[in-house]
C-alpha cells in the first residue's frame, strides 16, 4: 500500500475538501482519501501509484491548485488491546 499526500491550494471550507475527495475517488482506485482545507492538504491510501499528471489535471480541472506530491510505503496499524513494551 502506498500513502500519497498532497498539497493543494485553493480549498477554503469542507465543500471545497469534498470536492478534492470526490475528484479523486472518480479517477483513481483508492481505499480511502482525507482531506483538510486548514492544512492544504489531502491523504490518499492505494494500492499502487498514483499518476502524478493525472493528478494535477484532475486537481486542476476543479479550479485547485496540485502544489506538491509525496509518497511513502503505507502499513496499517494493527489494533491490539495491550501496550508493548
Amino acid at each position: 500500500m502506498i500513502k500519497t499526500t498532497l498539497s493543494i491550494d485553493g480549498m477554503m471550507c469542507s465543500m471545497c475538501e469534498a470536492h478534492i475527495n470526490d475528484v479523486i475517488r472518480k479517477n483513481f482506485d483508492v481505499k480511502s482519501v482525507s482531506s483538510s482545507h486548514s492544512k492544504g492538504r489531502t491523504e490518499v491510501i492505494s494500492e499502487t501509484e498514483l499518476d502524478k499528471e493525472l493528478l494535477k489535471k484532475s486537481i486542476a480541472d476543479t479550479g485547485y491548485t496540485l502544489e506538491g506530491v509525496s509518497s511513502e510505503p503505507y502499513e496499517k496499524k494493527k489494533f491490539s488491546l495491550f501496550k508493548r513494551k
